[in-house]
């Protein structure tokens, strides 16, 4: 379905005002999560997580309650598809074996619910020491991530594009924590750093490098099909010709996205959500910033003439994007 035909719309004669707001948003991102904190799950920080059966319905709201009267504060609990069991995990407490803890939620929720039959279902535990291990693997996970798809596009491309490219990729994860880190903070919604939302983080980096490589394959094409053509007029005829297909990809995936976090329920909310922001910052930085930095670099590193119809300038960029051949 072709929603916009022969687009001309100026996308990088905009690209500094839009380079100045992606500085701020990264300086949030850097600043914010040390600032207003991140709330790490246990598979980082550590707890226990206990599966808990009860007899009858149970409302999330009472056994919050129950649990703060038990001391078990900042307890995180989730309803579940069973209205009659529910998920809590809680951190590690200090003074309480781990073991131990699972029993002592169980001892708590039936004083509070005496009428109910209650069953441990299932239960794990996972150290301190063990979470800033996982932490720190899945920050390596992501930071691999990066750096591998900058090398593939170099050797793709050439390393001006690889380059760019991986700064538009360290982008959408910074304001990706940045707006998380306000979301969360606001309870908003219910967010926190595990397993599944460092999963998400390393799909919208998928995501994001995939529109990139169509943007710089076009422009490539169009080096060759308009000869003289200067190179921000050829960017931007490129990104209004994968307009339409940009549009309706990240319009598809973000009706699923936002039917999950608003009907999915808790379990899938910080995945959802997280790869909603990063798909949509994602799009936005592969018109304009991976492309906005290959022209800034252009320019005043290679001293390469963007703005002028000067056939040899383009010549120059055209072998520069195509170093390592199709």
């Amino acid at each position: 379905m072709q929603l916009f035909k022969k687009t001309n719309i100026d996308f990088l004669g905009k690209r500094y005002i839009f380079i100045w707001v992606s500085l701020i948003l990264n300086v949030l991102g850097i600043a914010l999560p040390f600032t207003l904190g991140l709330r790490f799950g246990i598979d980082f920080e550590g707890g226990t997580e206990v599966r808990m059966h009860f007899s009858q319905d149970i409302n999330v709201a009472a056994v919050r309650e129950a649990m703060d009267k038990a001391k078990f504060e900042g307890s995180e609990i989730k309803s579940l598809s069973d209205p009659k069991e529910v998920l809590i995990r809680v951190a590690t407490v200090h003074g309480v074996e781990p073991r131990e803890v699972p029993q002592k939620i169980q001892t708590a929720l039936h004083a509070e619910f005496p009428e109910q039959t209650t069953e441990i279902r299932s239960s794990q535990t996972i150290g301190p020491k063990v979470g800033t291990e996982l932490r720190n693997k899945a920050l390596f996970a992501v930071g691999l991530a990066v750096i591998a798809i900058m090398l593939y596009l170099a050797f793709r491309f050439e390393f001006t594009y690889g380059l760019g490219a991986a700064i538009a990729l360290i982008h959408d994860v910074l304001v990706t924590l940045a707006i998380i880190a306000i979301v969360s903070n606001l309870g908003l919604i219910n967010l926190e750093i595990n397993q599944a939302m460092i999963a998400a983080f390393l799909t919208v980096v998928g995501f994001s490098v995939n529109d990139t490589v169509i943007i710089f394959d076009r422009i490539r094409e169009n080096i060759e099909k308009h000869k003289g053509m200067n190179l921000i007029q050829l960017m931007n005829l490129s990104i209004n010709e994968t307009l339409s297909r940009t549009v309706n990809t990240v319009f598809a995936v973000v009706l699923v996205l936002l039917t999950i976090v608003i009907a999915g329920g808790e379990v899938l909310q910080g995945f959802a959500f997280t790869m909603l922001i990063g798909i949509v910052t994602g799009t936005y930085s592969s018109i304009y910033i991976a492309s906005g930095f290959v022209i800034w670099y252009m320019q005043h590193v290679n001293k390469i003439d963007v703005e002028g119809g000067n056939k040899k300038a383009m010549e120059k960029a055209a072998r520069k994007l195509d170093a390592r051949g199709a």
